[in-house]
């Protein structure tokens, strides 16, 4: 793979072999982000699971104190007043047997969608559409909920799904590079600790194996795994 100027520019300003700690890595991100646009700011964590046993899976939401920097759209699947309650909580489409069949459609012009649980029976026939895109709603996520108003709230103030791919690593933004190194480290730190918190009873050895950052066009800078989450920090 070919790197521009900017990019081989910004590798000469740290060593890449060094381990860094996550202030340090993060303020690296923010300095390396040279793109004329709002870099994201993405966390690859690799961990001593395996995801092909169902016991090892790692999955979960949390919400970002700083939110994502990206203006989040958000489907609900609701009737009667669960689906006034969602329009209320500023969902940018609700329906039903109506939005199932724009989906069927082609219709994907959102990031989140939330469902009531009555609608899952509806929900179901999207599974081949909304799964492999990471769209389909799942209790687990928070967004199979009887509370859509709460869970379109969460989505629209930077509420994250992270979960295993099949390599062992969660791939997740933490904000944009303009959010600066303390707003970046506190939603990291979020972050982290969720999936701290998210260790699977059959997890053995270390759990965190390894933790890169990057700006979208920047390089990866490496994280010591044995200093993340908010505990480590103090």
């Amino acid at each position: 793979m070919k790197h521009g100027k900017k990019y081989l520019d910004n590798v000469k300003l740290y060593d890449k072999a060094v381990l860094f700690d996550s202030a340090e890595a993060l303020d690296l991100t923010v300095k390396t982000a040279t793109a004329k646009f709002d870099e994201t700011v993405e966390v690859h964590i690799r961990l001593g699971v395996d995801s092909r046993h169902a016991d090892q899976q790692v999955r979960g939401a949390v919400v970002l104190p700083h939110g994502t920097g990206k203006t989040v759209r958000v489907a609900v699947f609701a009737k009667g007043d669960d689906a006034k309650a969602a329009e209320a909580a500023g969902a940018d489409i609700v329906g039903a047997e109506d939005l199932v069949a724009q989906i069927q459609g082609g219709f994907l012009d959102f990031d989140v969608a939330v469902a009531a649980p009555n609608m899952m029976g509806l929900v179901g026939r999207l599974g081949k559409v909304l799964g492999p895109r990471g769209l389909m709603p799942s209790p687990k996520a928070g967004t199979v909920t009887p509370n859509v108003a709460q869970a379109v709230t969460d989505a629209k103030a930077g509420k994250i799904e992270y979960r295993l791919d099949k390599t062992n690593i969660i791939h997740c933004p933490i904000g944009k590079a303009s959010f600066g190194t303390e707003k970046l480290l506190e939603n990291f730190n979020t972050l982290l600790d969720a999936v701290i918190k998210a260790k699977p009873a059959a997890a053995k050895g270390q759990y965190i194996r390894s933790c890169v950052v990057s700006a979208t066009m920047g390089p990866g800078v490496r994280i010591n795994p044995n200093k993340v989450g908010s505990a480590a920090q103090n």
